[in-house]
């Protein structure tokens, strides 16, 4: 009988199936829950409607049947330009039911980017949210040469049409498409499910720009397979997530992150609902649907806690004294908390020891006045999230401590994750159950991850470090990428013959095996608002000034990007005598502002939409430094900047880059 217990117990812990692809997995769900909400949706009037898993499927099927009519087959590449919709969903399915792939971005990207993914993926076929979208790619059509169809979310109108046939593509309305769908017969869409169930977990999916055209273009092939495997074990990850919760729908759904939770809400039996990344506009739809989940990136969890405070501060006077009170002190119940309970990311048995040590006289002296604080001030913060808040997730960048504390105190776990677009993406997060403090989680289930030692941003070896030591990390497992869209050369720069793929990230490994992020080892800049930019091309755009010798891009992690720059002495003084400027020294010429104004000004003219930069990749804040870089100091031998070693020579100067306004007015 014990025997037969423990054969019992062992197979009721084994993973249920859920299919081997996401269309597959969809499938299985409306057999098991059609009548739980699957999407909530804004109609024109602003109000929600809300589907089943059994009508979304419909949908999804219907619009397979009239796509495959149109002629899209299993292996086509397909545009997606659009950001977070019903139709965005619908869209996603029915191509992946189909076996056909497809190549997503957002509203916010530049024309350029747009033709360029277009024309490197060779899609014949496009989906556009709205007419505005598709005037990027009409602009400069010569360059999508194999563009024949388009597909728009948003009715156009006659003009643009017009326009459109002029240049040799075909507009065609989604809802036509939906109308024709829901003529299929049931022998249509039973053909739609025996594709569904052709496809293969190792097919693609989906290919992932993680730069556009003024960087190296890096299309990230994802797999059925490399999002599945994070959907099998994702309710032991979410412990507290039931079937039935709501999701809120807010980043451009073709991040990653949001691409990937879309899939997990299907595996979670949950349901998502659409709303924009306005403070704003998200308030008010949290005040609609009273989500169980919401997640954003570290920028919007900033601005949430700024128009939080922003509220605080027009009440004013006692209100405002008695609210910091409050705050302070369960920001320090909790930093006590944490420290006496294990919930803090640590590297030694000693740190343990010390933090309990630490931790247990503020633990004591705060909890009871704590609880109070919570009780009458830091609640209504919480409210402002949803009377059913179970937790918020973050990624696309670091959490600031402060912001974490500040959810600490508002008893809402912020779920703060690490991973890459080329790992589909999570490597690691944090429990809704315990969130730890000071680290992005735990290793997800799917995944290995090793930290190795290094010199320079180099590895030095492929021999983990043990726990505490700081090197570059290393990750592995199924939802690695299967690679760059015809760039075999750039996949093996990152990912070695063992399958394990260079982050980028230099990091640690908690006692508790939590990954602690510490910086980055590779040049991409990931900003709060989740953007990714290239600084080289951007430092060389800059560097085309004749009053510019050399420039260091900065920002990862902040709203915006900074730059050092070294100007060009010999020009700078010239300009100095042409025009008249009294200085008494170099270094006070660099301060003066004539000098700071023309520096602005050349930064501004060669990072523009013009010359095909997005908005994230224009300079913020910019400081002149008076001496050139210098070989073993800023730069290598092959006259390669080493941005970690900038960063520590001019940490100061970074740090004002990123405080209050500065002498060069931005």
């Amino acid at each position: 009988m014990y025997k037969l217990d423990q054969l019992l117990h062992f197979i009721s812990r084994q993973p249920k199936t859920i299919g081997k692809t996401v269309p597959q997995m969809l499938k299985q769900r409306v057999a098991e829950c059609p009548d739980t909400i699957l999407q909530a949706a804004k109609n024109e009037i602003g109000t929600y409607e809300y589907q089943s898993y059994r009508l979304v499927y419909r949908h999804i099927l219907d619009l397979a049947c009239a796509l495959r009519e149109f002629g899209i087959k299993r292996g086509d590449l397909v545009g997606l330009i659009s950001d977070n919709r019903r139709e965005w969903f619908i869209t996603d399915l029915a191509l992946l039911s189909l076996g056909a792939a497809d190549v997503p971005r957002g509203c916010d990207s530049m024309g350029t980017e747009i033709r360029f993914i277009l024309n490197f993926t060779s899609c014949k076929v496009c989906f556009f949210e709205n007419e505005r979208q598709l005037n990027k790619v009409l602009e400069n059509i010569e360059e999508v040469p194999e563009l024949t169809d388009v597909i728009l979310f948003d009715s156009p109108s006659d003009l643009t049409m017009e326009r459109a046939a002029l240049q040799g593509i075909r507009v065609h309305k989604f809802i036509e498409f939906e109308d024709e769908g829901k003529k299929s017969s049931p022998a249509q869409r039973a053909a739609i499910e025996e594709e569904i169930e052709k496809t293969e977990a190792s097919d693609l999916a989906t290919i992932i720009f993680t730069s556009g055209t003024t960087g190296t273009p890096k299309g990230v092939m994802l797999t059925h397979d490399n999002f599945m495997a994070q959907c099998e074990v994702i309710k032991d990850v979410l412990t507290t997530a039931k079937e039935g919760d709501m999701w809120l729908s807010v980043l451009p759904v073709w991040h990653i992150m949001e691409r990937a939770y879309d899939y997990f809400i299907i595996a979670l039996k949950s349901g998502i609902a659409y709303s924009k990344p306005s403070i704003e506009i998200m308030r008010e739809d949290i005040d609609k649907i009273q989500p169980e989940w919401i997640v954003g990136v570290p920028r919007l969890w900033d601005s949430f806690i700024q128009s939080c405070y922003r509220e605080q501060r027009r009440k004013g006077g006692l209100s405002l004294i008695l609210f910091n009170i409050a705050m302070g002190t369960e920001k320090a119940f909790c930093w006590a908390h944490d420290r006496v309970f294990g919930w803090i990311c640590r590297f030694s048995i000693k740190q343990k020891i010390l933090d309990r040590i630490y931790g247990i006289v503020p633990f004591l002296l705060t909890a009871i006045p704590a609880g109070l604080c919570y009780l009458f001030a830091i609640r209504k913060l919480r409210h402002k999230l949803g009377g059913k808040i179970k937790a918020c997730i973050c990624g696309g960048g670091s959490l600031q401590p402060e912001n974490d504390l500040i959810f600490r105190a508002m008893r809402v776990p912020l779920l703060d994750c690490y991973g890459m677009t080329e790992t589909a993406p999570i490597i690691s997060v944090r429990s809704p159950k315990k969130p730890i403090s000071g680290c992005v989680g735990k290793i997800f289930p799917s995944a290995q991850v090793k930290v190795v030692p290094q010199k320079d941003g180099i590895p030095l070896s492929s021999n983990p470090l043990p726990h505490g030591k700081k090197g570059i990390v290393f990750a592995r497992g199924r939802q690695v990428m299967k690679g760059y869209y015809r760039r075999p050369d750039l996949t093996k720069q990152i990912i070695d013959n063992d399958g394990w793929i260079n982050t980028g990230d230099f990091g640690m490994l908690s006692i508790n095996n939590e990954i602690a992020i510490i910086g980055r080892a590779k040049d991409t800049i990931v900003l709060m608002s989740g953007e990714n930019i290239e600084p080289q091309v951007v430092e060389n755009a800059i560097c085309r000034s004749k009053y510019v010798e050399s420039c260091v891009v900065v920002g990862q992690d902040k709203k915006y990007i900074g730059a050092l720059i070294v100007p060009r002495k010999a020009s700078l003084l010239q300009y100095a005598n042409d025009n008249n400027i009294l200085y008494g020294s170099y270094d006070s010429l660099l301060e003066t502002s004539e000098i700071l104004n023309l520096i602005r000004e050349e930064i501004d003219n060669f990072i523009d939409e013009k010359n095909g930069f997005r908005t994230c990749e224009r300079i913020g804040r910019f400081a002149l430094l008076a001496e050139s870089f210098k070989i073993g100091k800023e730069i290598n031998a092959k006259q390669i900047v080493m941005r970690h070693k900038i960063e520590k020579l001019y940490a100061r100067e970074i740090r004002s880059l990123f405080a209050a306004k500065n002498n060069n007015g931005n």
